[in-house]
């Protein structure tokens, strides 16, 4: 076991100040990257170490197993491994499964691992239908009212003033729905995970003795992440204290993104209030961020009259300007963002420490396209790729099929719409956020791509479409475990990289449209706090000033910008004019070509123009590649790339690069054997 004083080594004054404060309550307020995990398993092992704590006597309790695994390992390094670190689940799954029997008699009920098919079951009894979406944000309704401690009873009167939305739902259907699920699962014998949280506090709460036996076997307890606690969960944590103050909890109010899950900024902030003479320490040195970047998060709350939250102090070397950049167009800010990235990885930056993150899943599409057209790998974080969801996997299929059949009106915008409409989707958004809106933003976005289609080349119709979605999915290429991770920024909490793209930044977007009140638009401004957090070395902020080329360009950059703005708009605007793609005609007859054919650079029905026999020379090739790389052929080159090159026969590096789908890593990887074929050919 190491030395008490060793134990303190190493630390700065701050986290050496938690490392003392042995005895509670203590409140300490972590900044972002100030290191909170390591003073708080300092303080418990020095506890340990100086004989004030009995291991087997500490509760440390967290949100995530992840966290509650590092936590262990932590600790058990630092000779304080009796410790316990667990999440609030598995702290109150051992105890009420072990008090079970003695208090209700019998096995203890089985835990639903999925509340979809009890909240289908619920439905039908109400003679109501749901598809995916609708049971998952049903769930996680249900989710919501028991953490906040409402009752089916009780829902339909608190969900307004909560401003609780569920599809098109009332909240008297949603509260019956919740009444239903509770009926379904008592018949089938079920708990779900919020009953473990609920059935420990009832047993503890009606049954003193067993309350007593917890409260000898806990004295000391420390909450990790403490803004993300809801009202439950501290009703269970008053229960283990049982009116004693050997409590630290440790959080950021400015972290706290998850309300509509019941978290609160309050529930840190009014701890002091809770608990008379609470010592309140700050750890304010960032240890991730460079000061630039660290300057740009301190001045997302400059104007705000929350005094919450600390200013962070960064302990890193200076390093490059964060990068402010607006663009005409969401195509050339994902070709930007794109090209960036590979950038910094011929400068020698991984992938796997590149992130792009945005507002919602919907906006990936642009991101995955623009990643496969340069051949950059990359993950989906907390979702699946844009063309791997289930609804629009089902959409492309009908598309294809009506396709095949020809089963069209002959106006390809309405047509599409109407094989939409099959699939319940309609012209006007949910009003609510949550998994129906995401599944309506996945639609509208092919929707979006056919009315793009149908301006760019007004004769298309459903077979051209189908053409270019297959474009598309072939170059959104299989993810990579070495690759840009692509993640919405509440799915990126607690994550960090080297570079970090924030991108889609515009009013609308960020904050959220549905952010129609001062409260929720201060969890939007954190929210968009922890995006700019997440990066160690380099951050670009970016926005579109309309969604397509040659669009009004009425957007603007969040209002979270505004500090970070000034007059004389200190962002690099790009110009339209600059940005502005030529029109693409086809090299054959010079029509303006079809979305799905400007690859190729020419017409579908135009006679081939390149070198046959070296499209075949350059197909044999890239089969070599693939089976040696263990990769897709398409990852390598598709055959359009194929066809270009055969057509344009480049005579360098630098004429290879301007050949559509060909960007700077595949130049890297590929132009010396592709430029030796094309030179054999001529």
């Amino acid at each position: 076991m190491p030395d008490a004083d060793d134990l303190l080594t190493g630390l700065d004054p701050e986290q050496r100040e938690v490392a003392l404060a042995l005895r509670g309550p203590v409140s300490v307020v972590a900044g972002a990257g100030t290191g909170k995990t390591r003073a708080i398993t300092h303080r418990m092992a020095y506890g340990v170490a100086t004989g004030v704590y009995k291991p087997t006597e500490v509760l440390a309790v967290t949100f995530t197993t992840k966290a509650a695994n590092e936590m262990r390992v932590r600790l058990r390094e630092l000779g304080a491994a009796g410790v316990q670190a667990r999440t609030f689940h598995s702290a109150a799954l051992r105890q009420a499964r072990f008090f079970w029997p003695h208090v209700y008699g019998g096995e203890f009920p089985e835990v639903t691992q999925s509340k979809f098919p009890l909240v289908a079951e619920a439905m039908r009894r109400l003679g109501k239908r749901a598809d995916t979406p609708l049971l998952r944000d049903l769930s996680s309704e249900i989710e919501w009212a028991k953490v906040s401690n409402i009752t089916p009873t009780a829902y339909a009167a608190a969900a307004g003033p909560a401003r609780r939305e569920v599809a098109d739902l009332s909240a008297g259907d949603v509260a019956n729905v919740l009444a239903s699920y509770e009926e379904v699962k008592r018949e089938r014998g079920r708990i779900d995970m919020e009953d473990i949280l609920l059935v420990t506090a009832a047993i503890l709460a009606d049954d003193e003795r067993i309350a007593a036996r917890v409260r000898q076997q806990y004295r000391w307890f420390v909450v990790d992440e403490f803004q993300d606690v809801n009202p439950l969960q501290s009703t269970l944590l008053d229960l283990w204290l049982g009116g004693r103050d050997d409590i630290c909890v440790v959080g950021d109010p400015r972290q706290t993104i998850y309300s509509f899950a019941g978290a609160s900024p309050q529930i840190l902030a009014s701890f002091a209030r809770k608990h008379e003479g609470a010592q309140r320490i700050e750890l304010v040195r960032n240890y991730r961020s460079t000061p630039q970047i660290v300057a740009a998060a301190n001045a997302v709350f400059a104007r705000t009259a929350a005094a919450d939250g600390v200013r962070l102090l960064s302990q890193q070397e200076p390093g490059d300007p964060v990068t402010y950049v607006g663009f005409p167009d969401e195509l050339a800010e994902a070709n930007a963002v794109a090209n960036e990235i590979a950038l910094l990885h011929r400068r020698g930056m991984p992938y796997r420490e590149m992130a792009i993150l945005y507002r919602i899943n919907a906006q990936s599409e642009a991101f995955e396209e623009a990643l496969g057209e340069h051949g950059i790998p990359y993950s989906m974080r907390g979702a699946t790729g844009f063309f791997n969801r289930a609804e629009v996997r089902q959409a492309v299929t009908l598309l294809r099929g009506s396709a095949r059949g020809g089963e069209t009106e002959g106006h390809l915008v309405d047509d599409v719409r109407a094989i939409f409409s099959a699939m319940g989707h309609t012209d006007d958004p949910p009003t609510a956020a949550g998994a129906v809106r995401d599944r309506w933003e996945s639609l509208h976005a092919i929707v979006t791509m056919a009315s793009d289609l149908a301006e760019a080349a007004p004769t298309a119709g459903m077979t051209a479409l189908v053409a270019d979605l297959d474009r598309r999915i072939e170059q959104a290429h299989a993810p990579a475990v070495d690759g840009v991770t692509l993640a919405t920024l509440h799915s990126a909490k607690g994550l960090e990289w080297d570079a970090v793209f924030c991108v889609g930044m515009h009013e609308g977007m960020m904050p959220s449209v549905h952010a129609d009140t001062p409260v929720l638009v201060e969890e939007e401004r954190r929210l968009f706090y922890v995006g700019v957090t997440r990066a160690r070395h380099d951050l670009m902020i970016s926005w579109a000033a309309s969604r397509k080329p040659g669009g009004r360009g009425s957007r603007q950059p969040t209002r979270f910008l505004d500090t970070l703005l000034p007059a004389g708009h200190q962002a690099r605007q790009v110009s339209a004019q600059a940005r502005q793609r030529k029109v693409a005609k086809c090299r054959v007859c010079n029509e303006i070509l079809a979305v799905a054919d400007r690859k190729l650079g020419r017409c579908s029905t135009c006679p081939a123009t390149y070198d046959e026999e070296l499209y075949e020379t350059l197909r044999a090739w890239r089969k070599e590649q693939a089976t040696e790389q263990g990769k897709p052929a398409y990852v390598i080159f598709t055959d359009a790339t194929l066809q270009s090159i055969a057509e344009a026969k480049p005579a360098d590096a630098a004429a290879l690069e301007r050949v559509p789908g060909i960007g700077p890593a595949k130049i890297e990887q590929y132009a010396a054997s592709v430029l030796a074929l094309v030179e054999e050919a001529r």
